[in-house]
């Protein structure tokens, strides 16, 4: 019998603990496919991150460690110091990366430490109840900001993936969005360059994924879908940011 398609080695048989709608579950399935694809699973250690993702070293195939709020790229420079063939990513939100862990990526990328950051951006605190975070888009309503993000009061949302992008160490950033099939094989893709330019030992690789938060946002998946496209995508334009890696393989 042809074999037409089957769950990637790259995820356990643990259920997801994700809300419906939620692209965390989307984005370890691109993940594991990759590791799978590019021959990686036994050789990488993947850093899970405090947030909705805590539990990600429960779902992914390959060891994981898990780090304080916001220290795993510490965490991940470690590792790939030690061990510098072992293929090396942070899986993180927006709380963790762009908010409590600001330092700690801005270095690491700066340094152009040889590893990967995966960061999933929902314009909101997601495993905390729906806070405003860093990201979250002006006028943006969250359980901290009923009447919306005020920029006068909160200041504006941050771009990661272009601020990480001034930095020499940056070789690769890209944002995509897995809301439909097209966006998904792109955001693949990317996953898929940021994981090769990293074991080409060409520097720090990063691939922000653009995320719905139905239950926070107060939508169904398909109405979050769409506001993601509408307003999260034309705040955050989806594409290469930068890409100074040059050719792989």
């Amino acid at each position: 019998m042809t074999v037409i398609y089957q769950k990637t080695k790259g995820l356990q048989d643990t259920p997801l603990h994700y809300c419906p709608g939620c692209g965390h579950g989307i984005v370890h399935k691109l993940i594991g496919e990759v590791l799978e694809e590019l021959g990686l699973l036994d050789t990488t250690v993947g850093i899970c991150p405090v947030g909705c993702a805590v539990f990600a070293g429960s779902y992914f195939s390959c060891d994981c460690i898990e780090a304080a709020h916001g220290r795993a790229p510490a965490v991940a420079t470690g590792v790939k110091r030690t061990h510098p063939d072992q293929c090396v990513f942070t899986y993180q939100g927006d709380g963790d990366l762009a908010s409590i862990g600001t330092a700690e990526i801005v270095h690491a990328a700066m340094r152009g430490e040889k590893i990967t950051t995966i960061f999933i951006n929902n314009a909101i605190y997601g495993m905390t109840g729906g806070q405003m975070a860093p990201t979250t888009l002006v006028g943006q309503r969250a359980t901290t900001a009923p009447l919306g993000r005020d920029p006068a009061q909160a200041g504006w949302p941050i771009r990661m993936a272009e601020m990480l992008s001034t930095l020499e160490g940056l070789v690769y950033a890209e944002r995509v969005c897995v809301v439909d099939i097209p966006r998904l094989n792109k955001a693949k893709k990317a996953i898929k360059r940021a994981f090769e330019l990293q074991m080409a030992g060409k520097g720090f690789t990063f691939v922000e994924v653009l995320s719905p938060c139905p239950t926070n946002w107060g939508m169904e998946p398909l109405e979050a879908n769409q506001w993601l496209m509408e307003h999260m995508a034309a705040y955050y334009p989806l594409g290469v940011v930068k890409d100074t890696g040059g050719v792989t393989g």
